[in-house]
This record gives C-alpha cells, structure tokens and sequence, in this order.
C-alpha cells in the first residue's frame, strides 16, 4: 500500500490538472463566438472525451491499482471504462483528420457536405462506436473463468481468516466448546451463511479480466494503429495537395494541419510505452515487470489527455488569447469578493 501512494497522488493532481483544463477549453469556445467553428467543435468533443478521463477513467485506474477483491462484472466494467474513453479519442482525431482533409480537398463546397447535424451526428457515431469497442469484452472476451480460478484459493482463505476471527469474538472468555467438532462446525457454519454466494470474486486488474491477445491484436493493432496510420496518410495527403500554394489561406490551413498532426503524435508518445508492455507480455508470457514501470505507462497515458488542451493553445493563438483572458476573467471573479471585503469601509450612515 504504501509503495501505492506516490502513483495515487499523481493520479489525483493529474486528474484534477485535466477536468480543470478541459473546462477552460469548453468554457472558452462557449464564451467567444468567433471560435464556434466545425474545427473547434471538434476540438470540445475532444476534450470533453478528456474531461471523462480525468473525472472516471483516472478514479477507474487507482481502484485497479489498488487489486482490491471485487466481483468479475464490476472489475471488468471498471477496467473497460478507460478503453471507452481512449477509442472516443482515437476517433475524433480521426474524425478531425477528416475534416482537415475536406477543406482542402473541398474548400467551396466544404459548408454543404458538413453541416453542423452532420457533424454532431458524426461526433455521436464516434462515441457509440467507442462504447462498443471498449465494452466489447463484457459481451464474452473476457478471462472470467481464469479470474475465478486464480483467485478462488486466495478469497477462500481470506474468509476462513475472517470467519475464523469472528467466531472467536462470538465466543465469550468462560466459553469453551465441547470438543473440537462442535467448533469447527460453528466456523464451518458461519463460513457458509457468509458471502458464500460471491462465486464471481476475484483480485482485479487489468490483466486478470483482459487477455492479452485482446489487448495487443484487437485494441492496439485493430483499434489504435490502423485509425493513426489512415490519420497519417491523410495528413500527408494534406501536406501533399497544398505544396507549392502560397496564399495566406492555405497558409493557415497548413499551420492548422500542422497542430492536429502534432496532437497525433503526442497521443502516439504517450500511449506507446503502455502498448509496448501489453505487448511484451504477450510475447513473454513469463517475463515479470516492475509495478512501478507499468504504473509509470499507465501514467503516460493519461498525461495525454492533459496535453491536447496546451498544444492546442500554444499552436493557435486566437484560442491561447481566448483561453488567457477566459482564465483572467474567472480568476478575477474568484478574488473580486476578497477585494471588496478589503476596501469596503463602514460609515457612520451605513447603520
């Protein structure tokens, strides 16, 4: 437990540093009208998928750090939750690689082919297709009857401790039982009347409901490369048709471009080091690793979803100006009350 709190407490402050920069980038568009574009909708799903992981996902992994014993529907919920909002990610880069590539391909006819309910009919595809992905293995891909298995001799023991302890309370100092059966059939007997139902219970981790071959061949290859290889090949596709253009519009849709494939490469930085370990395990099934380089993986991940917000600012300096005075405004509001109390002073005529 105590090796455990260095990663919790990170966990926390990068939870907490996520929703509240999430919410300034929603906040920001919200509050200035001239950032309402498709790009910059685009860009609040994003970090709306974000703040979900922040607000459950990051709770999701320290639960799970913590292997508590815990019902096989429960742990594998809580372990599937994260691949929601990572798919949710993936595909709205995707979905903004798209949108990149229609203006450039398309640029007179890009307002009729992407109208606003097309666009949040796209968004909401996205996160369906993600839900189904990332829950994928409660419908069936799943290592129950091994997280059953592996786990029941350590749950049996630990209730026999703890029915063995409770009947010793039960029994009062003068009490002593007749013979050794009469009290092994009081233990046996509490034993059975309690939680002897919980046929489902087992340590929970990731790797104890997740198989690796689901984590390697169909989340990582299937679900993660493929979706950033069309990405990549798009924005080459980009970079490819506005060679050579020297108008300040394509300019600034060069730069754009830029930006978002900057976003892709940071969530490919941050997500490699957790996909080399899933993978590595499934090659050497043997091999042990340290609990604080996959906590440090783990780490990384989310470290992503702090990162899109700041990226995004720095590159676009319309939206980094919005977001500063959005924070100013809000900082101001917060201290505004302080100021007053301070200044205010009490005349005779005021009672």
């Amino acid at each position: 437990m105590d090796d455990n709190i260095p990663f919790i407490f990170l966990e926390i402050v990068l939870a907490l540093s996520i929703i509240t920069l999430n919410l300034l980038v929603c906040a920001t568009v919200y509050l200035h009208k001239e950032l309402r574009t498709e790009t910059n909708f685009l860009i609040v799903s994003l970090a709306a998928a974000d703040i979900g992981v922040g607000a459950l996902a990051i709770p999701f992994s320290i639960v799970l750090s913590m292997e508590y014993i815990l019902c096989f529907y429960t742990c594998i919920f809580i372990t599937c939750f994260p691949l929601v909002t990572t798919q949710f990610s993936i595909l709205l880069l995707l979905l903004i690689a798209i949108n990149a590539h229609l203006k450039i391909r398309l640029p007179n006819s890009f307002m009729v082919y992407l109208t606003g309910r097309r666009l949040i009919l796209a968004v909401l595809i996205c996160f369906i297709l993600s839900c189904l992905i990332g829950f994928s293995p409660m419908m069936g891909w799943n290592q129950l009857q091994q997280y059953v298995s592996t786990n029941k001799s350590q749950v049996a023991s630990e209730r026999s401790i703890l029915a063995f302890e409770r009947s010793i309370v039960i029994y009062p100092p003068y009490y002593r039982p007749r013979d050794l059966s009469q009290a092994y059939f009081s233990h046996k007997e509490f034993t059975n009347s309690s939680n002897i139902k919980g046929d489902h219970l087992g340590c929970c981790s990731l790797t104890a409901v997740f198989t690796p071959e689901y984590l390697v061949y169909f989340v990582f290859l299937g679900c993660t490369l493929l979706p950033l290889l069309l990405m990549l090949t798009i924005y080459g596709d980009i970079f490819r048709v506005v060679r050579g253009h020297l108008k300040s519009s394509k300019k600034r849709e060069v730069h754009m471009a830029w930006t978002l494939l900057l976003l892709v490469g940071i969530f490919c930085l941050c997500w490699i080091p957790l996909n080399a370990i899933n993978s590595l395990r499934l090659l050497c099934r043997s091999c042990t690793l340290p609990v604080s380089l996959i906590r440090l993986a783990v780490l990384f991940s989310h470290t992503n979803s702090f990162a899109n917000p700041l990226v995004y600012a720095m590159r676009r300096k319309d939206f980094g100006a919005a977001l500063r005075s959005v924070t100013m405004r809000l900082v101001r509001c917060c201290s505004s009350p302080k100021v007053v109390s301070r200044n205010h002073k009490v005349h005779p005529q005021d009672g």
